[in-house]
């Protein structure tokens, strides 16, 4: 029997108990508000992940939901250091949600007339896009030509939600528009031009969702006794591994690991996880100081996540983003960012001291 015959979450979840001789009970017994506020298909029930809180930093608590053991107590000493030092400055900047259709010419020539008419046009696309939704504004385009096919890149101002089915619905009803007044085909909604959930330079370099930037000057009389290290320690690490053994291996981004604090906090307030991938990319920088004090940063060129819609409905979601006391998306980017912040101070530290292996040994994973 098809499980989408089934109309309840319980008799789909007793299917599958009889069917493959298991006992669900324990997914059967975690709450989720099934039938109200979820979208999942073919449900049977859900599962958890450990929820942890570390902070305050600037007011602000940060709960983390992951089973790794010691990021969490990581994170949590980063933001004493921070704390300690005199706190840290924090700012976000909207960029806009994308989607990046991939549109078919009959070549260069009618491709160049292509992107002159959609530059042209951009207030009419502008009008067509914003009726399809009250919360959505359409900021700019970008364009990429490959020879008959012509790549744009739509930039969606969405509030506070993460935004991308907003932008689909509205960028679907402009690719119809494109076709009706020019001819030219709409091969798909999406041309990885967005571009979502994947690893790119064009994200790293010109951003998407959110950009979130955060520092902080950590004092020599704070990092020995509370990082177990010093300044130049730090600093050497970073040098090594951030920058030369990042750019050793080719990798998109010069950072310890902010993929570690995005996933737990996504994951804790609601946000699509496939998004980590945008907010792994960033830069991490670090100087040791004439008085041997710290200056530290990160940097986060794509960061994709909201306070309404999607994951965050749940009341379990939403109850972890309370604890952040951000009241919109933007609050919540700068509690993400000072979270990251302490998240690779404290790694960065621990590396440099030579103390990971037995962080892990003592805390688990």
């Amino acid at each position: 029997m098809d499980l989408r015959n089934f109309s309840g979450v319980k008799e789909r979840r007793e299917f599958l108990e009889k069917k493959l001789a298991v006992k669900l009970e324990n997914i059967a017994d975690i709450h989720i508000d099934y039938e109200k506020n979820i979208h999942c298909e073919n449900l049977i029930g859900a599962t958890i992940l450990p929820l942890g809180v570390a902070g305050p930093l600037y007011g602000h608590y940060i709960p983390l939901a992951t089973t790794e053991g010691a990021l969490v107590a990581s994170v949590n000493r980063g933001c004493k250091a921070i704390e300690l030092s005199g706190g840290a400055e924090i700012a976000v900047e909207t960029v806009g949600t994308t989607r990046g259709p991939v549109f078919e010419t009959a070549g260069i020539k009618e491709s160049l007339k292509f992107k002159r008419w959609l530059d042209d046009n951009f207030d009419g696309l502008k009008k067509k896009a914003e009726k399809t939704s009250s919360h959505l504004k359409l900021k700019k385009l970008g364009m990429r030509i490959a020879g008959r096919y012509v790549y744009v890149r739509f930039y969606y101002n969405t509030g506070d939600a993460m935004g991308m089915n907003m932008v689909t619905i509205a960028t679907d009803t402009l690719d119809r528009f494109i076709e009706s007044e020019t001819g030219i085909r709409c091969l798909s909604v999406s041309g990885n031009f967005c571009i979502d959930k994947k690893p790119s330079w064009l994200n790293f370099i010109s951003g998407r969702g959110r950009r979130v930037w955060a520092e902080a000057v950590l004092k020599k009389n704070v990092i020995e006794p509370v990082l177990k290290t010093t300044a130049k320690k730090i600093y050497q690490v970073w040098l090594t591994k951030c920058l030369i053994g990042s750019a050793m291996s080719g990798a998109l981004g010069f950072n310890s690991h902010y993929a570690n604090i995005v996933a737990a906090f996504f994951a804790a307030t609601g946000q699509d996880l496939a998004h980590v991938v945008e907010g792994s990319q960033g830069i991490t920088v670090a100087e040791q100081l004439d008085n041997d004090d710290l200056y530290f940063s990160v940097y986060m060129p794509s960061v994709m996540l909201g306070t309404v819609g999607g994951g965050t409905k749940l009341t379990v979601k939403q109850e972890a983003i309370k604890i952040t006391k951000a009241k919109n998306a933007l609050e919540l980017a700068e509690v993400l960012g000072g979270a990251v912040l302490a998240g690779e101070l404290s790694l960065l530290a621990s590396l440099s001291e030579g103390s990971l292996a037995k962080a892990h040994t003592k805390l688990g994973r």
